[in-house]
């Protein structure tokens, strides 16, 4: 069931993305050699790396939120170029959101990459903490 899922989302995830072009194979393998060491295969995060798996789509319900899986230093420092990193994120979304993810959400593009991953976040914890409590602010406010 979810390949077959995966197969109806990723074209509606382009055709939502607008300019936004998706290498699913790429970004796939992307996130095996930068991305699963720590998040593991299926997202659920290693020892203390936070669990993407059901949860990384709320992170879009607010701007600093959509700025942060951008700008953590994993993301914001690694070898990927701005598509390549607009691309993993994107699969990452698809793939581990589930119902995290809002149907009408906006794909993240190489330009929007380039412009959040300039200014790497050094308090990583102190940083996803507030922005945790204004998720679920936000999502109150709903």
């Amino acid at each position: 069931m979810k390949a077959y899922l995966q197969i109806l989302l990723w074209p509606l995830l382009a055709a939502t993305a607008g300019a936004v072009e998706i290498n699913q194979q790429r970004a796939q393998f992307n996130y095996q050699m930068f991305c699963q060491g720590c998040h593991t295969p299926d997202g659920t995060g290693a020892m203390s790396v936070p669990r993407m798996k059901d949860q990384v789509g709320y992170f879009l319900e607010t701007p600093r939120g959509r700025e942060y899986l951008v700008r953590v230093p994993g993301s914001a420092t690694s070898a990927l170029d701005n598509e390549e990193l607009a691309e993993v994120l994107n699969w990452i979304l698809v793939e581990f959101a589930g119902d995290s993810l809002s149907p009408d959400y906006q794909a993240y593009s190489a330009d929007e990459v380039s412009r959040m991953r300039r200014q790497p976040l050094n308090e990583v914890e102190d940083y996803r903490a507030q922005l945790l409590v204004e998720i679920a602010r936000a999502k109150t406010e709903q």
